[in-house]
């Protein structure tokens, strides 16, 4: 049976520098203690303490880092390079100036390594889950071609557009979900809370209540007397959802593909994948990566099952001397036919880098249009949501009033 892996947690370490003679103390994200151990060995230092640090009870330590931080950083970098800042320095500058205490002490960790001799691609392997491998990658490529400006920059705008297509895609999910949960709360609290009133003050007038009225009643005891039945399964359904989707494989890739069939959105996370396959691919194809390893990345940026197994086959096809071009049409229609068109005059004419860059900002300006339709036509459709749930309680409440002062 093959060994589990072992999840990355941050030790405290203490050792001895060869080259200063000075004891150093500090913190390094690895798998174990010996993996700590061998990197601190390479930065020349000789640990004589290595432990886990323990958690805060109340999960402390700051915010945790995200994709955008990252992003931010990669600019960062790259002004103080494009600027004439030392490499050493630049990181000084940048991480003295995060506000995230994680983020800070990322940024210094990198720093120390690179200043014990250390490459900085090599510095950025050690934390995977902050900088994948596209993002190393391509700065080893910059170090050792002396391009290392040049290809931050570009590093830099693909972590600006990825993580604007995802904030879009994730924007324009996000509202209706939102909304949807509004409607609930306030129709439980009405339901719990102010429906029970008006059906007291009903049974003292004696007579027949409307249907509509009945039924609001109804749904309004049932709640009273089981809200908490109710509310514990939508929580358990909820987390049994997310855990499922963390870390069950197999449901988080029935949803991705699920997910590409859905009304208005499924066009949207289409496109969006589209538009990511394009931007990984242009921006490693311009940093000189041969185009077969550079498909490894492209496949896991594209953050869908269905892309991902297409880019993994299309790899193997190229490998076997297959064009992109045509690997691409053997995806049974997965790719649309303008970018395989974009991409057939890009290998034809010798620039594909430029032409998957034009796909990529092509498939991001369709991605913001429909972002846009979608929110000009979900803000009517929502009032009505809204109107019609909430105004029906409210209406069937008053109906025995108003019919009350017509008898009257």
């Amino acid at each position: 049976m093959a060994a589990a892996k072992n999840e990355e947690a941050i030790y405290v370490y203490e050792g001895k520098n060869t080259k200063t003679k000075q004891v150093e103390k500090g913190e390094l994200t690895g798998t174990s203690e010996a993996m700590v151990k061998a990197a601190l060995r390479r930065r020349g230092i000789i640990a004589n303490k290595v432990k886990k640090k323990s958690k805060p009870f109340f999960g402390g330590g700051g915010k945790t880092i995200t994709a955008g931080d990252i992003a931010i950083f990669a600019r960062q970098l790259t002004t103080m390079m494009e600027a004439g800042v030392p490499l050493l320095q630049s990181f000084e500058i940048v991480g003295e100036g995060q506000e995230n205490p994680r983020m800070q002490k990322l940024i210094l960790e990198i720093k120390a390594h690179v200043e014990s001799g250390g490459t900085l691609a090599e510095a950025f392997r050690q934390h995977p889950d902050q900088f994948d491998a596209l993002f190393c990658n391509l700065v080893e490529a910059g170090e050792q071609a002396g391009i290392l400006e040049s290809l931050l920059n570009k590093v830099a705008i693909y972590k600006e557009k990825s993580e604007g297509i995802k904030k879009k895609i994730k924007g324009a999910l996000t509202y209706p979900i939102a909304i949807l949960v509004v409607a609930m709360v306030v129709s439980a609290i009405l339901l719990i809370f102010v429906v029970p009133v008006f059906a007291d003050m009903f049974k003292d007038f004696g007579g027949e209540l409307p249907g509509m009225t009945a039924f609001v009643v109804k749904i309004s005891d049932f709640m009273v007397a089981n809200w908490l039945y109710v509310f514990g399964s939508i929580a358990a359904f909820v987390t049994v959802f997310k855990q499922l989707n963390k870390r069950s494989k197999k449901f988080n890739e029935t949803m991705q593909r699920v997910s590409l069939k859905y009304p208005v959105f499924g066009q949207l996370i289409y496109l969006g994948a589209v538009a990511r396959f394009a931007r990984t691919l242009s921006t490693m194809f311009a940093a000189g990566t041969p185009l077969v390893e550079s498909l490894d990345s492209v496949a896991g940026a594209t953050g869908n099952i269905v892309f991902f197994e297409a880019v993994k086959g299309m790899q193997e096809e190229i490998a076997t001397g297959t064009t992109l071009t045509q690997s691409m049409r053997n995806c049974k229609d997965l790719w649309p036919n303008m970018a395989i068109q974009m991409v057939q005059i890009g290998e034809e004419s010798g620039a594909l880098d430029k032409m998957l860059g034009k796909v990529a900002d092509f498939y991001e300006e369709e991605v913001d249009a429909i972002v846009e339709k979608v929110s000009a036509m979900m803000e009517p459709m929502i009032m009505a949501f809204l109107g019609v749930v909430i105004g029906g309680l409210v209406l069937a409440m008053y109906m025995p009033i108003f019919k009350m002062g017509s008898v009257v």
